[in-house]
């Protein structure tokens, strides 16, 4: 028999992984809830499914509650459901943070329900587009076994390849998957502002960084970042490097800075490479 789940919160991820959900058959979807009826109606036509409600008092009993509210909102919407006396030991609550661990529900716990969060590694900016081709998108997952046991074959059904982190160094993963997106975005934008220096206009610059940066993070996710690495630390030519440094330093004490620590971690993972 499947298990009931309802949505409080059901934004672009709850949208998504909903949908999902329900055209795969793996929960019966029962409550869609956000702050405004209309939304929650929108929300539960895109999802295929559900009742829309926008009180919590309207809310049913759900073996399953998937919080999807903005970080900074699970935990306030987590104690609500518990003083709606929603909650009941075998209840399971999960959300989907990043950058929050399964004790933000902490409340839950207290009621005896098992937590858990499944952390979907894509942007959800055009929900419709991810959630067709949303298989093989990887989830970093923690919580309560008896939560994940079922949660797992739930997401498992609908593509995803799941993967387990420590709920106490959360934090790290979801650093780790800001170096990797945010951060390199704006160091591309540094590496901009250093062409533009040169005389290069932004738009022409964009075309001269783009076969290389393609091809430098193909390299890396083919060989790894040891054997991808190239340029003149590669080579073991720091006073190429070091004039670099210099020069950028002049130009813009931040951008320096910047360059400075690059470097340094650069040298180590040129050194690690010959220990290879």
């Amino acid at each position: 028999m499947q298990k009931t789940l309802s949505i409080i919160g059901c934004g672009h991820v709850g949208r998504t992984l909903g949908r999902l959900f329900v055209s795969h058959g793996s929960f019966a979807l029962q409550d869609v809830f956000n702050r405004s009826l209309k939304s929650a109606q929108q929300a539960a036509a895109f999802v295929g499914a559900g009742r829309p409600v926008s009180d919590y008092a309207s809310l049913e009993r759900a073996d399953i509650f998937f919080i999807g509210a903005p970080d900074d909102r699970i935990s306030q919407v987590c104690d609500a459901l518990v003083r709606a006396n929603r909650l009941q030991p075998g209840s399971i609550v999960f959300h989907c943070s990043g950058a929050l661990s399964s004790s933000a529900l902490r409340t839950a716990i207290d009621q005896g329900a098992a937590v858990a969060s499944i952390h979907p590694i894509r942007s959800f900016a055009a929900p419709e587009k991810i959630a067709e081709d949303f298989a093989g998108t990887w989830c970093g997952m923690e919580g309560d076994q008896v939560a994940l046991d079922a949660l797992i074959p739930a997401f498992t059904s609908i593509g995803t390849q799941l993967v387990s982190i420590k709920p106490e160094a959360k934090i790290h993963y979801h650093a780790a998957a800001v170096f990797a997106c945010n951060y390199l975005v704006t160091l591309l934008d540094v590496a901009r502002q250093s062409y533009a220096r040169a005389g290069i206009a932004p738009d022409i610059a964009l075309k001269l960084m783009a076969p290389l940066v393609r091809e430098t993070v193909e390299n890396v996710f083919r060989l790894g970042p040891e054997t991808a690495l190239t340029g003149p630390i590669a080579r073991g030519d720091l006073a190429t490097a070091n004039k670099q440094w210099s020069a950028v330093n002049d130009a813009d004490a931040a951008h320096g800075d910047l360059y400075k620590q690059l470097m340094d971690l650069t040298v180590t993972l040129a050194a690690r490479r010959q220990n290879n």
